[in-house]
């Protein structure tokens, strides 16, 4: 006998007939020996009739109001759930977030969870009832009492929330779709699903677009070791499960928001290598890390800058013990490259042989604006300059020169109150699963390019404090490698991404302090799609990056920039050419018979 906590996604409520249906799944899970808590979603378009109501009013609706008004849905849906499983003979009881004990912090419309209390639950629990709780909802803890909802996929946060606070054995969470699949399969009819998937791999996904699961959700799972299901609502299928971490006690208190970072990582064994004004043209990074797939080389970080006329840098790192063949791989492929009408000296391979890599590591980093920035502000108030910068959702890494890498990680370990540890090396852990388990395209976002910034210690900061400001996340993050030294001055570029909705407001925030900082411009590009591989199994195995990039050529689908991380690999592209560039990938990882039956990973 374990305890199970079930959540229904609106269309699985949506009508009588379907809470009906719901009852029934919920009483033979009982009737299998389970205690079962419920977590439902408003019935249907029950919330977009109430936003459509709230503008019919007003314009511009308060929060608070909003937040009171939103609430009423999934009032409606646990009672008549409540009602269907007391028709059925099975004990039930509803609760709203309040009545339950869900504690927010006092923000409207997007608030994060910060205690359960759960003697309620448990009382009902042990008296053979089911609970049905409403999601999306909580109450703040101020003395106002106030009702506060948490944003979009509040639901799903809700019901791992409630999961890891009850510690039950699993977190189910039923939907319209079977499963995760390998891609959306609007876009790629041969979509698989897959049998299960790492809690960082889901993060990637998640955030990339996918909306099976809320990233919060995979975030508190991935920290509280809540072992998520994602089934259909329809069918008896076991649908995929999204494998968390193993237990480690932490309290729940502050649920939402304790230690966005969980540790320190550092890797002196790395040397880096830059080719410089390469042509800006489809095929030329899928010919380098071709060639160095073919010497058998892993490449750990990959970055390419905006381009600049017509061309870009590329730069990557690799073990110091592989240094002397990817140089010369990059160094035979520089005639080839100056043949492309650049002029014969126009590229050039650069080495560093005395860089380290120091990254911050935690999946509480989701959705947190300047946590980035905090980082980029340590190293600064420790005088030390920040070379290459890599993202992902549960990563930031810096590179920087290998005698400041000591002090870098003193330094972040401190500001962030977290131990260190060496990053991991490859193992043969992934050696039996595809190295990508899904591909993602996301077409909402912007490209911002600051041009010529100072090269020196805390630009970066400066930048990504003043966007956390705002409340913009900023998600790829790519500082050029090539300096340009203007009216004495050595700059590079910062180019990222942000939400296309926030682009506007980001480019005005930073060209208002363009003088003050030094720097010339700030140029906006929303025509663009980022499209990503994910997955666990590519660490420890070459070419995969390459795998991707020939996939783009191919299709003569040029690359604007390239950032990766350990389980990830993204390509900025041309907005047209997003789907293509999605589906291209797909068959290049041959991901329409690497699953396991049939899949999910959604556009945002």
């Amino acid at each position: 006998m374990g305890l199970i906590v079930q959540k229904y996604g609106g269309t699985s409520v949506g009508t009588v007939e379907r809470i009906q249906a719901v009852a029934r799944r919920v009483q033979a899970t009982v009737n299998q020996g389970h205690g079962v808590v419920v977590v439902v979603s408003a019935m249907g378009k029950t919330t977009d009739g109430l936003v459509q109501l709230a503008h019919e009013i007003t314009a511009n609706p308060s929060r608070r109001e909003m937040d009171m008004l939103l609430s009423t849905g999934e009032q409606v849906s646990i009672a008549l759930l409540s009602m269907a499983l007391q028709a059925l003979g099975q004990p039930a009881i509803s609760m709203t977030g309040a009545q339950v004990g869900i504690i927010t912090e006092a923000i409207h419309s997007r608030a994060r969870i910060l205690q359960i209390a759960t003697d309620r639950i448990e009382r009902h629990l042990q008296a053979g009832k089911v609970v049905v709780i409403a999601g999306f909802q909580g109450i703040s803890s101020t003395e106002e009492l106030e009702i506060t909802t948490l944003g979009r996929g509040g639901s799903d946060t809700s019901a791992v929330a409630l999961a890891a606070a009850l510690r039950a054995d699993c977190c189910e969470i039923y939907t319209d779709v079977p499963g995760i699949l390998t891609t959306d399969p609007r876009l790629v009819t041969e979509a698989r699903l897959m049998a299960e998937i790492t809690c960082d791999e889901m993060l990637e996904l998640a955030s990339l677009g996918a909306k099976v699961l809320h990233p919060r959700a995979v975030e508190i799972a991935r920290n509280y070791g809540v072992m998520l299901v994602v089934r259909s609502s329809w069918t008896d299928d076991p649908g995929t499960r999204v494998l968390a971490p193993a237990y480690q006690p932490r309290r729940i208190a502050g649920l939402e928001i304790v230690h966005p970072v969980d540790c320190v990582e550092y890797d002196r064994d790395q040397a880096r290598i830059a080719l410089l004004r390469v042509p800006d043209q489809p095929g030329v990074a899928a010919r380098l890390f071709g060639e160095i797939a073919t010497q058998d080389l892993d490449v750990d970080l990959i970055i390419q800058s905006i381009h600049e006329g017509n061309t870009n840098d590329i730069a990557f790192t690799v073990i110091q013990a592989s240094l002397l063949r990817a140089e010369a791989v990059a160094e035979a492929l520089v005639p080839a490259l100056a043949g492309a009408g650049l002029g014969e000296h126009a590229c050039e391979v650069m080495i560093d042989r005395a860089i380290a890599k120091v990254s911050i590591a935690g999946a509480g980093m989701i959705g947190r604006p300047g946590i980035a920035a905090q980082m980029f502000a340590t190293l600064a108030a420790a005088g030390i300059n920040i070379q290459m910068i890599s993202t992902s959702e549960v990563k930031v890494s810096c590179v920087v020169a290998a005698a400041d890498c000591d002090r870098a990680v003193a330094a972040l370990c401190e500001a962030f109150e977290v131990t260190s540890q060496p990053t991991a090396k490859a193992t043969s852990e992934w050696s039996e699963v595809p190295p990508v388990r899904g591909v993602a395209l996301d077409l909402n976002q912007a490209q911002l390019a600051i041009r010529a910034i100072p090269d020196r210690p805390g630009m970066a900061a400066k930048v990504f404090q003043l966007l956390a400001a705002q409340q913009i996340s900023v998600d790829m993050i790519i500082q050029s490698q090539r300096c340009r030294v203007i009216d004495g001055v050595t700059t590079r570029d910062i180019a990222f991404t942000v939400a296309q909705g926030d682009a506007a407001q980001a480019q005005a925030c930073l060209q208002a302090v363009a003088a003050e900082l030094g720097f010339r411009e700030v140029v906006v590009n929303t025509a663009i799609a980022k499209v990503s591989a994910v997955g666990a199994g590519m660490v420890g195995r070459p070419g995969v990056a390459a795998c991707m990039f020939r996939a783009l050529a191919a299709e003569q689908i040029n690359i604007q920039m390239i950032t990766t991380s350990e389980i990830k690999v993204s390509c900025v592209v041309a907005q047209a050419e997003g789907a293509r560039a999605l589906q291209a990938i797909h068959r290049a990882f041959k991901l329409e018979t690497a699953g396991m039956v049939t899949t999910g990973v959604a556009t945002r």
